[in-house]
């Protein structure tokens, strides 16, 4: 990690698909085109080993050399690395070796599975922050894939940890996302998880978006995202209209299920997944297919 480096934590991030050969190895090759098409294509920051990119599926060698190959080929962006886990020894092993590898930030989950109270969720994300001081860490709520869901009055403690910069907000509740912007201290970012909320997060005072759909289609995602954060209400409404089918149909199945479909629709990487995830149906393709097509006749940079 350089010290000296800005890290980007605002505007467009984009959480990485990790693209796998027909045989289901890594595609080192498809990982570097993807991270440069979603660089080129407006992204500020990149995540690499989320949930998007199948990180539950990896060999630790394989989680190091994703991140080597994105940080080679994500150029001026920040590249944060997804190093969340049930449990709090590992998700601090895994942090460090981020920091290790040079990665500009973490993004730490809350832990799956394990369901901590809100005193345990303070524990956890503290030991964390305490284990790696000078690395920027984005806390990621998503209730909906740990079953446990960090409050806002919980947050609003984590703030106290300088390093903890960020929060992913991905509860799809609209109440607690307004909450959150409310309450949040100068110097902070609140970054939308869900790429239909979007434009609602940065209304209520979010900065930024960590997109699935930006994978696909960076350009139009980073305008709507520019377009909200500037209160360029009109165009921001027009590319959200636009953008909405694909939103939606990448929601049909488990993330990264369409995701990888959209993918190879583009021709950036094979639909290979691995097991326990399963190639798309047929109508979640066809959705896809159709999704795109439109966004291309209504999307200029689409």
């Amino acid at each position: 990690m350089n010290p000296t480096r800005p890290v980007a934590t605002e505007g467009l991030g984009v959480a990485l698909a990790t693209p796998f050969t027909p045989e289901g190895t890594l595609d080192v090759p498809a990982i570097a085109s993807l991270t440069r098409h979603v660089v080129s294509g407006g992204a500020e920051f990149v995540v690499a080993l989320g949930s998007t990119g199948e990180a539950a599926m990896l060999t630790e060698t394989e989680r190091d050399q994703v991140v080597a190959t994105v940080l080679e080929h994500a150029g001026a962006a920040s590249v944060f690395v997804g190093t969340g886990a049930s449990s709090t020894a590992h998700a601090i092993v895994w942090t460090r070796r981020a920091a290790q590898l040079g990665a500009h930030g973490a993004l730490v989950v809350v832990p799956p599975y394990t369901r901590p109270t809100q005193a345990g969720l303070l524990a956890h994300f503290g030991a964390i922050a305490a284990a790696v001081p000078d690395l920027p860490l984005i806390a990621y709520n998503v209730p909906g894939r740990t079953g446990t869901n960090l409050q806002p009055a919980t947050l609003q403690q984590l703030w106290r940890e300088a390093n903890i910069v960020a929060i992913k907000e991905s509860s799809g509740d609209l109440q607690q996302i307004g909450r959150i912007a409310a309450e949040l201290p100068e110097g902070k970012t609140l970054l939308a998880g869900d790429d239909a909320l979007a434009l609602a997060t940065i209304a209520v005072g979010g900065s930024g978006l960590v997109s699935v759909a930006g994978n696909a289609v960076p350009r139009p995602v980073a305008d709507l995202v520019a377009a909200a954060r500037n209160g360029d209400h009109d165009r921001a409404r027009d590319l959200q209209r636009a953008l909405l089918p694909l939103f939606e149909a990448l929601s049909a199945e488990p993330n990264p299920i369409p995701i990888k479909t959209a993918l190879a629709l583009v021709g950036l990487c094979e639909p290979s997944l691995r097991l326990p995830l399963t190639t798309a149906v047929a109508a979640t393709r066809d959705r896809l297919t159709a999704a795109l097509r439109t966004l291309r006749a209504e999307v200029v940079h689409a």
